[in-house]
């Protein structure tokens, strides 16, 4: 880590041409990592610009000051703890976007205004599953030429991943089964896995030769393989990725939901379920975790 790489300090603005849109807690870290290494594609050197959420997810506008913060901070510690100086390119550009009018469309093109001639410019933002029908219509309609990734999880595992991570972030942990089964009432829990009523909304108006549409357990089970079919749905040229096995957020060891809790996790998403394999087929519900 002794230069930025692949950045154009001169680059002029541009919108993305890949865009992975969810789910959360369902591989997008990981995949982020794994195409941030491909020298065809450039992603900010943070995850997920939250652009289109913020327009069309008022509720998500509070904390997105919160997170563009932990963006600079981040940075700034990775540098620290190499014994590196702060990039020059990379202060000025975190500057550029984190002062003034934020969350234009100006101001989404200026993000990846860095990515070098030749390379496709990347937002990983799994917010983006859950946006309306005006803010997916938003979407085709701004980003004509872009291709979308949507990786889908087991639903009852998505939910108890976003559990953990949540009560992890309040450095909260429950004690005893009633007391899990009341955090299991968060409706966050339900919406972020809507699959029923998000997955429509997309498949509508782009065809899988635009929006690619992946099981979370492909992950685990055959990471390279999965990886192909994102280069080919991508146009890219194969990479040999690093790390392909890694794990990027294990989950907190201290926090195990009781069975109670999973089962009526498991009645309560059933509808999730069944609409998976619906539109999926039995196979693709098989790889789901």
């Amino acid at each position: 880590m002794t230069a930025l790489p692949k950045w154009d300090p001169e680059g002029r603005p541009k919108k993305p041409l890949i865009v992975g849109i969810g789910a959360q807690k369902a591989g997008t870290t990981w995949l982020s990592q794994m195409l941030s290494q491909h020298p065809q594609l450039w992603i900010p050197p943070f995850k997920e610009v939250q652009f289109f959420n913020h327009r069309f997810v008022p509720e998500h506008r509070q904390w997105l000051p919160w997170h563009f913060r932990r963006a600079r901070q981040n940075q700034e510690k990775r540098y620290a703890a190499r014994g590196l100086p702060f990039p020059a390119e990379l202060d000025a550009w975190l500057d550029r976007i984190t002062r003034g009018e934020m969350f234009t469309n100006h101001w989404y093109k200026q993000v990846f205004a860095p990515a070098p001639e030749g390379t496709q410019p990347c937002d990983i933002t799994p917010e983006y599953s859950t946006l309306p029908d005006a803010g997916v219509e938003f979407v085709a309609e701004f980003l004509p030429r872009a291709r979308f990734i949507y990786i889908i999880r087991h639903p009852v595992d998505r939910a108890v991943s976003q559990l953990k991570m949540n009560l992890t972030r309040k450095n909260r942990k429950p004690r005893g089964v009633d007391a899990w089964l009341a955090e299991i009432e968060d409706p966050v829990l339900y919406d972020r896995g809507d699959y029923a009523t998000y997955v429509p909304r997309w498949t509508s108006r782009f065809g899988p030769d635009r929006l690619l549409i992946l099981p979370f357990g492909a992950i685990a089970a055959n990471p390279g393989a999965l990886m192909r079919r994102v280069e080919a749905h991508c146009g890219l040229e194969p990479h040999s990725y690093q790390n392909l096995a890694a794990k990027v957020f294990p989950g907190n060891a201290e926090l195990s939901v009781p069975a109670e809790a999973r089962a009526v996790l498991r009645e309560r998403l059933q509808p999730q379920f069944a609409f998976i394999e619906a539109t999926f087929g039995k196979d693709f519900a098989a790889q789901i975790r």
